[in-house]
């Protein structure tokens, strides 16, 4: 078999179906942070912006409410590990002092196999949501 004629550049989309679609709109919203993209949602579907993507593609956390005829047709028994966003390295120590302060639990994970260092929160239907950061080289 020979490669693919193409080279993927970006994450675009992570859609995760939901049980109370109001709370997780708020914890994506208020506590990771992501911004709700206006016009972007109905009543069954909420779109939240996470970065400015590749090629005019924006990444975005797609909220579908568990039921919603919109939905994607995955399994009801998903196999979903984690969602993992990227921040700075210098953006961990205050976002842990955040968590912190709004009684939020975190498990706290260096990878140094691999250069990183995470933070990891539950959202409110037990999807674990990290946040991720390259350890800067020394110079």
């Amino acid at each position: 078999m020979s490669s693919p004629p193409f080279t993927v550049r970006d994450l675009g989309e992570v859609a995760i179906r939901c049980r109370d679609l109001t709370a997780m709109t708020a914890f994506y919203r208020d506590i990771v942070g992501l911004e709700v993209i206006e016009g972007g949602y109905s009543e069954s579907i909420v779109f939240l912006k996470v970065a400015e993507g590749f090629g005019g593609h924006i990444q975005v956390v797609a909220l579908f409410e568990a039921g919603a005829q919109e939905a994607p047709a995955t399994g009801g028994g998903s196999s979903l590990h984690h969602l993992a966003l990227t921040v700075r390295h210098e953006d961990l120590a205050p976002a842990s002092a955040w968590y912190r302060d709004n009684r939020i639990a975190t498990r706290v994970e260096p990878h140094p196999w691999i250069g990183w260092d995470s933070i990891y929160v539950s959202d409110p239907e037990g999807n674990t949501v990290e946040l991720v950061a390259a350890i800067p080289k020394k110079a």
